[in-house]
């Protein structure tokens, strides 16, 4: 993909404040500006405007005044998008907007495209393709986790981790690639048992990597918690405990919920998305069925299972039915608790014994809580947030966030078994060399230094207009 010399506008900021910011970059940004741009009732000359500079004026169309504005330069290559750029900062009326907009375009600056601006920073080499992707990632952050795994990656933490594992696997292969242009000499420049070390322990930083993908992708897009349980048993009433509003509608009527709802809290610095599903029970009802088809779906796609029973359902039919929860559904490595709903309902005296008989019977943590009259509710949310390991954060650089960078390690690490393979069982170093370049190349996607028109299509295509 090559860079064209069109100048690019866009508006930068969404609506809803007082101000708003106009963005342009490109060969002509400055130049068409100062056709319009007036500071103290004089034209400004567009070889006076010095880079991170600020500006005070008004933008003038002939005789119609449009709005006093403040204008940042920015110079070349020390910018955004590494080209010439302005942001022109006006009132955020709509018409403002718009006006600026069709002034520019009718000097000849182009609308940008979703993602322009930093499509170009990459282009310029101001960012790699992980970084840039980290700009989105970055906007569309709703935690302190997210924010800061995000903030991480667009300072380079996660480019640096790859570049190395890169630089590493570049080494081994200039050695290999040797040993072929000296191959009538059957000269052996790397030992292949040292060689073999070498590259499984970078399989493991890369399989270390790629089995970060899970909480990585959890904590950018928010901790599915499902709560489960027969009908009438309290699921929506918990849901808007948790979320301290009434979003679920709430029923004496069993099987009130056909299709799931969901509502986020933050908890501990993390999104948790909570889903209030179908009851869980055999029915005839057609539409019931189907709600309780995608119950057992949501449940397979959770992190956090809370099975919801009441404080005094029988040992028996909690057992079966945890059980039965757990044997639908795909259980491993999810986080799964026993809630006993309408607690206010028992003695407290009960509520201990209770409490040891229901985790003997069900072989899960067991807690306590009232939905209605709101106890426990705390104590629930205390154990949701113990129950993701967050250690892993101390370390973002070697947590990843982004499907594309886990499809790249996998691919990178079957590449690198096929290597080991081929050392341990003297495959002709020709076809060593082939996988170890595989390896490289994966890599290289990562960061985008080697990448496709099509897959930068695809990357920037998910930005928002401005960015």
């Amino acid at each position: 993909m090559e860079l064209n010399n069109t100048t690019i506008c866009a508006p930068a900021t969404s609506g809803g404040g007082a101000i708003a910011i106009i963005r342009v970059s490109g060969d002509k940004a400055i130049e068409v500006l100062c056709r319009y741009f007036f500071s103290h009732g004089k034209s400004v000359d567009p070889s006076s405007l010095k880079g991170y500079t600020l500006h005070h004026g008004s933008i003038i169309d002939g005789d119609e005044f449009i709005d006093d504005v403040l204008v940042s330069v920015f110079r070349s290559p020390l910018s955004y998008t590494g080209e010439e750029m302005v942001e022109i900062s006006c009132h955020a009326s709509s018409h403002i907007q718009q006006r600026l907009l069709r002034l520019l375009i009718s000097n000849g600056i182009a609308a940008a495209s979703p993602g322009e601006f930093t499509m170009r920073a990459f282009m310029n080499g101001k960012m790699d393709l992980s970084q840039a992707e980290a700009v989105a990632d970055i906007i569309a952050s709703e935690s302190e986790a997210a924010h800061r795994l995000a903030a991480n990656q667009l300072r380079g933490g996660f480019s640096a981790e790859i570049t190395k594992l890169r630089n590493q696997l570049v080494e081994f292969a200039s050695l290999v690639e040797l040993e072929l242009d000296f191959s009538e000499e059957d000269v052996e420049f790397a030992d292949r048992v040292s060689m073999t070390m070498k590259i499984s322990e970078t399989k493991e930083l890369v399989d270390s990597l790629a089995s970060s993908f899970r909480l990585g992708n959890v904590i950018r897009n928010g901790i599915p918690v499902v709560i489960a349980g027969r009908p009438n048993v309290g699921k929506s009433s918990l849901l808007n405990a948790l979320l301290k509003e009434e979003r679920a509608i709430v029923s004496d009527i069993p099987g009130t919920t056909r299709d799931y709802i969901e509502g986020a809290v933050h908890l501990g610095g993390l999104l948790y998305r909570f889903i209030d599903t179908a009851g869980l029970r055999e029915s005839g009802d057609f539409i019931e069925a189907l709600g309780i088809e995608r119950t057992l779906k949501k449940i397979d796609e959770a992190e956090v299972i809370i099975i919801l029973v009441e404080a005094y359902d029988s040992t028996e039919y909690i057992s079966a039915f945890a059980g039965s929860v757990m044997e639908k559904a795909s259980i491993k490595n999810k986080k799964v608790i026993l809630v006993a709903n309408k607690s206010d309902l028992l003695p407290e005296q009960d509520i201990y014994t209770l409490s040891r008989s229901f985790e003997e019977a069900a072989a899960l943590p067991v807690l306590f809580i009232s939905a209605t009259a709101g106890t426990g509710i705390d104590e629930l949310k205390e154990f949701l947030v113990k129950s993701v390991d967050l250690s892993h954060l101390e370390t973002p650089q070697y947590i990843v966030t982004n499907a594309r960078h886990y499809q790249a390690l996998t691919a990178t690490s079957e590449a690198l078994t096929e290597v080991i393979n081929g050392f341990e069982n003297h495959i002709p170093t020709e076809l060593v060399a082939m996988d170890l370049r595989q390896a490289i190349y994966h890599l290289g996607e990562i960061t985008g230094q080697i990448t496709s028109d099509e897959i930068l299509g695809e990357i920037f295509s998910k930005f928002c207009i401005g960015k």
